[in-house]
C-alpha cells in the first residue's frame, strides 16, 4: 500500500531558487512558493519584502516518501543554499530570507536536527544558523511567483545570474535524482 504524500517546508532564500531545484526531484509531486509565519493579512510580496512582517520566503513541497525521503530533501536542501549566513542568501539580505525548517511534526524535527550534525555540518565549515521552528501556516505566494523560473528562464537577470548556476550545479551533482 503507497503511502500518503508527505509534506515539507523549507525556506532558504529567494523561493523562486527553491522551488525550481526541488521540482526537478524525483518523487516530489508539487512544490509551491509562498510564505511561512506571519499573518495573512501580510502574507503578499510587497509587505513581505519589507522584512518586517515574521515571514520567510519558503517552498512547501509534497513528496512521495516512498520515492524520496525527508532526509534526501534536507540533504539537497543543505546543498544548495548557505545554512551558515544569518538572514541572507547571496545579495538577498533580510528576515524574509533566512534559513528555516518548519517542521511539521516530531518526527521531522528529530530528523532534521540529525541531517545538521551529519550532513550539513559535513558540507559548510561554518556554524549551521538555520531555524528549526514548528509548522504554523503556509501562504501561497501570488500566482506570478509560482513556476517562476520555468515560465521567465533566462529572460530574466536574476534567474540567469542567480538560478541557473544554482540549477547547473543541483544537476550535476543529483543527476541520478532528476525526474
Amino acid at each position: 500500500m503507497k503511502k500518503k504524500n508527505e509534506i515539507a517546508t523549507l525556506a532558504g532564500g529567494c523561493f523562486w531558487c527553491l522551488e525550481t531545484i526541488f521540482n526537478r526531484l524525483k518523487g516530489v509531486e508539487k512544490v509551491y512558493s509562498g510564505y511561512a509565519g506571519g499573518t495573512k493579512e501580510t502574507a503578499n510580496y510587497k509587505a513581505v519584502c519589507s522584512g518586517t512582517t515574521q515571514h520567510a520566503e519558503a517552498v512547501q513541497i509534497y513528496f512521495d516518501p516512498d520515492v524520496i525521503t525527508f532526509e534526501e530533501l534536507l540533504e539537497v536542501f543543505w546543498t544548495m543554499h548557505d545554512p551558515t549566513t544569518l538572514n541572507k542568501q547571496g545579495n538577498d539580505i533580510g528576515t524574509q530570507y533566512r534559513s528555516a525548517v518548519f517542521y511539521h511534526d516530531d518526527e521531522q524535527k528529530k530528523r532534521t536536527e540529525k541531517s545538521i550534525q551529519e550532513v550539513a555540518q559535513s558540507i559548510w565549515d561554518a556554524p549551521i544558523v538555520t531555524e528549526i521552528v514548528p509548522y504554523t501556516t503556509f501562504f501561497q505566494a501570488e500566482d506570478y511567483h509560482q513556476d517562476y523560473y520555468n515560465r521567465t528562464g533566462d529572460q530574466n537577470p536574476y534567474c540567469s545570474l542567480v538560478i541557473s548556476p544554482k540549477v547547473q550545479k543541483f544537476r550535476k551533482k543529483y543527476a541520478t535524482k532528476l525526474k
